[in-house]
């Protein structure tokens, strides 16, 4: 692994960017040398200004040709767009093609692209090998706890019967109305059809991390299954999004399981709510929790959980903060890996460099 700091460029400064910014700034072994923004008025300025670091001498841009003529080792792309993966894929291309290194936490497809869109996946994948570099995608979920940390607990079994991953997670503070109202569904009327109801939507979310563990226990799935409910809330409940009125949408759980031989083996499960009390038969934990139930020989129960005791509203901030670094510690891995589309199995742990901080 080299040892002279890598040049990084970030594309765009959303809640995700912003954190991985903060982090590239902080670290000896990285230097950040460019960074990408979408509107006008972000356009020119100081980027430690707009996340908040004050002035650290690095002016953004709305040209990507401008950061593919910084030439950096590796790019973080953080940005979104109503397109969603053919934006980010046009983007990738490009990046890619022009000899770039790319870690995203967007396109949870490229997770495990066996089981994303085909035609995507060929040109992400062509691109990466005529440029000579890597793309890896990852988060907090997908990315890590559905997936690579299910892997991690499956070392200590002799025999699996079926792996459960739940996030359980209060959505209140999350600002994102695109996500929460259109694709989830908060908010809306029990007769709505949101996004992730369509049939197929939870493939391209969860079926990539589901065929990612089947591949790391070697078996092969039979198909992958999807359900989603939802629970409304008997008052109005204002949050970070807007006001979800009574009577609308408070509470949803999405289920996503990889069948094997018949049986549903491996599932991820989304329980999202809008306020604590809502749901109450669906499964309950402290807000933030990730919990990993393993059946089997030896039996596991397994919870991570992020913010503090004290405070449970930290959980969001901090599930934000874990999934850009999830991308920002992986940067050294990625620049040193193979050409092509990498996933968690491909690389080795992305243990953080230079993150002890005591002082």
């Amino acid at each position: 692994m080299t040892t002279k700091p890598l040049r990084v460029a970030v594309i765009s400064t959303g809640w995700i960017s912003s954190l991985a910014i903060r982090a590239i700034v902080r670290r000896r072994h990285l230097e950040l040398v460019g960074v990408w923004v979408h509107t006008a008025e972000k356009t020119g300025r100081d980027v430690g200004e707009i996340v908040a670091l004050g002035q650290i001498g690095i002016t953004t841009t709305n040209s990507l040709d401008d950061i593919i003529a910084l030439r950096p080792d590796c790019v973080v792309y953080g940005a979104a767009s109503a397109e969603m993966d053919a934006a980010a894929v046009r983007d990738y291309v490009r990046l890619l093609g022009a000899g770039l290194n790319v870690v995203t936490t967007n396109t949870p497809g490229m997770m495990f692209p066996n089981r994303w869109i085909p035609e995507l996946a060929g040109q992400v994948r062509e691109a990466a090998l005529s440029g000579g570099v890597t793309i890896y995608t990852s988060g907090i979920e997908p990315g890590f706890a559905g997936d690579q940390f299910a892997v991690l607990l499956t070392t200590l079994s002799d025999t699996i019967r079926s792996i459960r991953a739940q996030e359980i997670f209060d959505y209140s503070a999350y600002p994102n109305k695109d996500l929460m109202v259109t694709a989830m569904g908060f908010g809306k009327p029990i007769e709505f059809t949101p996004l992730l109801e369509l049939e197929g939507a939870q493939q391209f979310a969860w079926g990539p991390p589901i065929g990612l563990v089947a591949k790391a226990l070697g078996v092969e799935l039979d198909k992958v299954t999807e359900s989603y409910e939802r629970v409304i809330t008997p008052r109005d409940l204002h949050v970070a999004c807007g006001i979800i009125p009574a009577g609308t949408v408070g509470a949803v759980r999405a289920e996503t399981t990889g069948v094997v031989n018949g049986q549903p083996v491996i599932t991820i499960e989304h329980i999202n709510r809008m306020a604590p009390d809502l749901a109450p038969q669906w499964a309950t934990a402290p807000n933030g929790t990730y919990r990993l139930i393993i059946e089997g020989q030896p039996h596991m129960q397994c919870e991570l959980r992020l913010g503090t005791e004290d405070t449970p509203e930290s959980a969001n901030d901090n599930a934000m903060q874990a999934t850009a670094m999830r991308v920002v510690n992986a940067i050294p891995y990625v620049v040193d890996a193979a050409p092509g589309i990498a996933t968690s199995l491909d690389l080795p742990i992305t243990a953080p460099l230079n993150a002890i901080d005591v002082g």
